[in-house]
């Protein structure tokens, strides 16, 4: 594979501690130790020469294997096909269920067995750790390959034959065999009877958690693997969500729009937290408000963070690797962190306020939560008539966002219902006084009867798909006049072979040209709300034709060509499906005279 070939046709495998891509060649092409957002060890996805990978082929060269998830599970499985026989390559991250929770190491086990006849296979283990800077030793050890060089201490435990790995030599596949990647040197080296377990343990894992979905009866396949995959990007000793996989898989080729996303955003994690709440799956929103408290208590809140809090992450090029399909910089760390997007406390308190007013969470007492929440509240209210960089993380082009204003209003409304549950009248009677003013003046000044539209910025012209969320948040009706004009005017503005951009204005690295798929999504939501429901169902129809082989979704499409790009898998498009197939299956129910018993 070189790297003007590769595409985004990998599956996702992790467990909550790892997390990595794996190519339809069978390359690990993509994985990052001992955690999310720590150096790669397999960055052949960056750098097909120099980046690392393991991978296994024929003795006759490498080839396509036929890919599927095992039913309602993260674990993956591929078939290839040679004269000489057939095999399958089996990839999973332990996740074993344990009482009310999983163990879940971090190790990566990888099976492989045969099918049919006696094939010829070589096993690629080409580990470059730190981001490839170093090419180490693989050391023969007694039923193991020792990597020797770089700051993590890695372990290839297996029964296959150890010298023909390091030398990458062929060799028959008779029999089952099994690599365990770990990071752990005082683990015991695990028997086929132990590899075969911990397969059995992580697939009965998966499953009940598919079986702990509600899922709307709208696209239910998709629902359930967009749930699965979101799953992967919460970190299960932190609670923080990270936005993707991967760092500086561009959003559209020959652009320096290569950014690191293996950090937890503040603002998509929330999202992600009521996407799985509205498919009853709370564990993950519980564990997440963990992290956003110990964030808070630590100083000023910042847009993101590292999965174990860090707040200092700058930007650093790596020159010295290719880049995806040769797009430059490569970038590790993200100075997003420095900025102040004002729209962040709108969104942490409409999750908050969803949990806390979800029977079936339990939370610390409530009041213990209310410093946070006043805190949340009154620093909307500062920062609400202040320039900010907004939802698309504008570098220099600080303005009065329409969206960032809505989201302050939603701080002061929801922050006004929480304080009204609990009893303080003065907090909920100020907050919603100050959350009419500022419904007012966003609905006012963000609408422009010349444009017919609600624009990026306050008093603005140009047209901002982050306003499709405004009556999902509540701030107006989706049948309001001002919002289904809006509708019609995205339409024509924003809308390129069908899939929805961000914006059209320039930003600070020019012009957009890829489509960002969750707006699509978005579109889909707004859409239904608006009481347009054939074309809500055919808007998510063509956009669910985007997703990859494995039904992932990356962060943006390139219209012309359907390449995706961006960033993956990228969580925030898995929560706009998420969030579009409910809505649309609760209005299509409701339209139908359906519901759930029996149908």
């Amino acid at each position: 594979m070189s790297g003007a070939d590769v595409t985004l046709s990998h599956g996702a495998v992790g467990n909550g501690r790892v997390l990595g891509l794996v190519a339809e060649d069978s390359g690990i092409d993509w994985l990052c130790l001992p955690r999310f957002d720590s150096p790669s060890v397999f960055a052949r996805l960056l750098d097909a020469e120099r980046g690392g990978t393991f991978r296994v082929r024929h003795e006759r060269g490498p080839s396509v294997g036929r890919w599927a998830y095992l039913r309602n599970t993260n674990v993956l499985r591929g078939v290839f096909e040679a004269e000489d026989g057939a095999w399958e390559v089996v990839d999973f991250a332990p996740r074993l269920p344990r009482g009310s929770g999983c163990e879940a190491p971090v190790e990566w086990v990888r099976t492989l067995r045969p099918l049919r006849g006696a094939p010829r296979l070589v096993v690629e283990f080409d580990p470059r750790p730190d981001y490839a800077r170093l090419t180490p030793r693989l050391v023969e050890g007694s039923g193991c390959v020792v990597v020797d060089g770089g700051p993590l201490t890695l372990r290839l435990d297996t029964d296959a034959p150890v010298a023909h790995l390091v030398d990458r030599r062929a060799f028959t596949l008779t029999g089952p065999l099994h690599f365990v990647l770990t990071t752990d040197p005082r683990r015991a080296t695990p028997s086929k009877a132990d590899v075969a377990l911990l397969e059995a343990e992580t697939i009965a894992g998966w499953r009940a958690y598919a079986r702990s979905l509600a899922l709307p009866g709208f696209h239910d396949e998709a629902v359930l693997r967009s749930a699965l995959c979101l799953a992967l990007h919460a970190h299960a000793d932190t609670g923080a969500i990270i936005a993707a996989a991967t760092t500086s898989i561009p959003e559209a080729l020959g652009t320096a729009r290569t950014w690191d996303y293996r950090y937890c955003w503040l603002r998509d994690a929330a999202f992600v937290v009521e996407a799985l709440r509205r498919v009853a799956q709370v564990s993950v929103g519980e564990r997440f408000v963990g992290f956003l408290r110990n964030v808070a208590e630590s100083g000023p809140l910042q847009p993101l963070y590292g999965v174990a809090g860090e707040r200092d992450l700058p930007e650093v090029h790596l020159e010295h690797l290719a880049g995806f399909r040769g797009a430059k910089p490569v970038r590790v760390g993200n100075a997003a962190a420095l900025q102040q997007q004002n729209d962040l406390n709108g969104e942490l308190l409409l999750c908050l306020e969803a949990l806390l007013s979800d029977p079936r969470v339990v939370l610390d007492d409530e009041a213990s939560w209310y410093p946070l929440v006043q805190r949340l509240v009154e620093d909307a209210l500062v920062r609400a008539p202040q320039p900010d960089t907004g939802i698309w993380e504008f570098r220099t082009l600080l303005r009065h966002y329409t969206f960032s204003r809505a989201m302050c209003w939603a701080a002061l409304d929801r922050g006004a219902v929480i304080a009204r549950r609990l009893g303080r009248a003065a907090d909920a009677a100020r907050w919603s006084e100050q959350a009419k003013l500022e419904r007012e003046l966003t609905l006012s000044r963000g609408y422009s009867t010349q444009h017919r539209c609600f624009t990026q910025a306050l008093d603005g012209q140009w047209p901002d798909a982050a306003n499709l969320l405004l009556p999902s948040m509540g701030i107006i009706d989706g049948k309001d006049p001002r919002f289904l004009s809006t509708l019609v005017e995205y339409e024509r503005r924003l809308v390129k072979e069908g899939l929805m951009l961000r914006y059209v204005n320039d930003d600070d690295f020019g012009e957009t040209t890829s489509a960002f798929t969750l707006c699509s999504f978005w579109w889909a939501e707004a859409l239904a709300l608006a009481g347009r429901l054939d074309d809500a169902v055919t808007v998510f129809e063509r956009v669910l034709r985007y997703a990859n082989p494995l039904g992932l979704f990356s962060e943006d499409v390139d219209p012309t060509t359907g390449m995706l790009l961006g960033n993956f898998p990228q969580a925030y498009t898995h929560v706009g499906l998420i969030h579009a197939a409910a809505t649309i299956g609760e209005l299509l129910a409701a339209r139908d005279g359906r519901v759930r018993a029996w149908s």
